[in-house]
């Protein structure tokens, strides 16, 4: 008895640092997630000198607090607190829901706000990267939610699901020190790849850790990293079609 209470201490030491790797990765996108928008955001805004509507500032409250709820929901896991774990994922739910409807409706936003500078078809156009995003995040959400009772594809998901969303946070570092001046409005679609292909480096270094410590990469990673990056690349002609910009300009005048 004596030794196989040892054997389990023995194992629960050796586990404990594969558990917390999930804990510095949630730290490294909620800084990510900080440090982005830091140049036009949170700095302008301690400065009072962000105007944004409502719908921009409720949309960036969510998704920072996301960040900070991986962080939390990550700790609570590795700390081996799991009935509070679980407990506190009905909180995620909502959040993510909340998360979805405004994300829609700030995207819808900057549709609105790029037609009243003159430039409709090219906020047309962009709408697809935010809208995207979000859809795949939702359904990433989805899918580690249904896998709760599955912690090694849940936690690979929950992870692919918040780097998913980085993307928009390096892209204002890229505008911010590398867009060329010119008016305001929607960058073009393809300079939006670059970001995702960024944010995709910390699934590298959690493939790297899975190589490592397993001996192969989950196909979690796999087929995730492959389908976020495809879709991508494909929101560049699926922005410039017909069928885009009837459906996203169908929303707009719905919104008008």
């Amino acid at each position: 008895m004596t030794t196989l209470i040892d054997d389990r201490r023995v194992r629960a030491r050796d586990a404990s640092p594969a558990r917390y790797f999930y804990f510095h990765m949630a730290l490294a996108c909620a800084a990510t997630a900080f440090l982005g928008f830091a140049p036009t955001y949170f700095v302008p805004l301690a400065h009072r000198t962000f105007s944004g509507s409502p719908v921009i500032h409720f949309h960036g409250l969510l998704f920072f607090t996301w960040s900070v709820y991986f962080v939390v929901q990550t700790w609570l896991a590795a700390s081996g607190r799991v009935i509070n774990h679980r407990s506190f994922g009905v909180v995620g739910v909502s959040l993510a829901t909340a998360m979805t409807i405004f994300g829609f409706l700030a995207s819808v936003h900057v549709m609105k706000h790029s037609a009243e500078l003159g430039q409709r078809e090219a906020g047309i156009g962009f709408a697809i990267v935010p809208m995207s995003g979000i859809a795949f995040f939702a359904v990433v959400f989805v899918l580690a939610i249904m896998n709760t009772r599955k912690p090694e594809i849940h936690k690979r998901q929950m992870l692919l699901a918040a780097v998913s969303i980085l993307d928009a946070a390096i892209a204002r570092w890229f505008l911010t020190f590398l867009a060329p001046p010119g008016p305001p409005g929607p960058p073009p679609v393809p300079v939006t790849i670059a970001p995702a292909v960024v944010a995709s480096l910390l699934l590298v270094v959690a493939m790297v850790r899975d190589w490592r410590n397993e001996g192969r990469v989950h196909p979690v990673y796999i087929c995730g990293t492959l389908a976020l990056l495809t879709l991508k690349v494909l929101n560049w002609p699926i922005s410039e079609s017909a069928a885009w910009h009837a459906f996203a300009g169908g929303i707009l005048a719905l919104a008008q």
